[in-house]
C-alpha cells in the first residue's frame, strides 16, 4: 500500500514587529505604511504590535495596556489606529479618552476601565519594552523584520520599501 503524499507545508507568514507608542505622532504617521503593507501582503505578513512607551509621554503606558485589552476583545488594530489618530487628545485627556475610544469601537468599556485599574496587561507591556531595549530600540516607531532593526523614530523615509525588500526576500525562500 502506498501512503498518500502529505500536502506541502503552508509557509509561515513573515513576522514584522512594530515597536510603537500610542502617544507618538511619528507612530501615527506609520499607519499608512502599515495599511499599505497589509494590502500588499495580506496573511503572508503578520504585523505584531510591540509596546515601547516613552517616559516623555505620560499616558503612553496606560495606552499600551489599553491596546492589549483591545486585542483581548478582538479589536486591537482598530483601537490602535483610533488612538494614534488622536495623539493630541490623548495628551490632554489621558485614560478617559482610551475608555471613550473603546466604547466608540463597540468594545466593553467597563471591562476596559477595569483592565486599566487592575493592571492585567502590565506584564505584557513591560516584557515588550524590555525586549525592545535588549534589541536596541531607542525610539518609536521601530520595526524588526527578519532580524533587521529599522529605526523610524527619526525618519520613515524609505522604510516601507526596505521592509518590502526584506519581506519579499523572506517569502521567496
Amino acid at each position: 500500500m502506498n501512503e498518500p503524499t502529505p500536502p506541502p507545508p503552508v509557509p509561515s507568514p513573515v513576522l514584522l514587529d512594530v515597536w510603537c507608542e500610542l502617544q507618538c505622532p511619528d507612530c501615527r504617521s506609520a499607519l499608512d505604511d502599515l495599511d499599505a503593507l497589509r494590502a500588499r501582503y495580506g496573511d503572508r505578513l503578520e504585523i505584531r504590535l510591540r509596546h515601547f512607551p516613552l517616559e516623555k509621554h505620560r499616558h503612553a503606558f496606560a495606552a499600551a495596556q489599553a491596546a492589549e485589552e483591545a486585542f483581548a476583545q478582538g479589536q486591537g488594530w482598530p483601537f490602535v489606529a483610533a488612538v494614534l489618530r488622536r495623539v493630541e487628545d490623548l495628551a490632554a485627556s489621558g485614560e478617559p479618552l482610551l475608555v471613550r475610544t473603546a466604547a466608540e469601537l463597540g468594545l466593553d468599556s467597563e471591562e476596559f476601565d477595569t483592565a486599566l485599574i487592575d493592571g492585567r496587561h502590565i506584564l505584557t507591556v513591560d516584557a515588550d519594552q524590555a525586549e525592545g531595549k535588549a534589541l536596541g530600540v531607542k525610539g518609536t516607531p521601530t520595526y524588526e523584520i527578519g532580524g533587521t532593526l529599522l529605526d523610524g523614530s527619526t525618519s520613515q523615509e524609505g522604510l516601507r520599501a526596505r521592509i518590502e525588500e526584506i519581506a519579499d526576500g523572506l517569502l521567496a525562500r
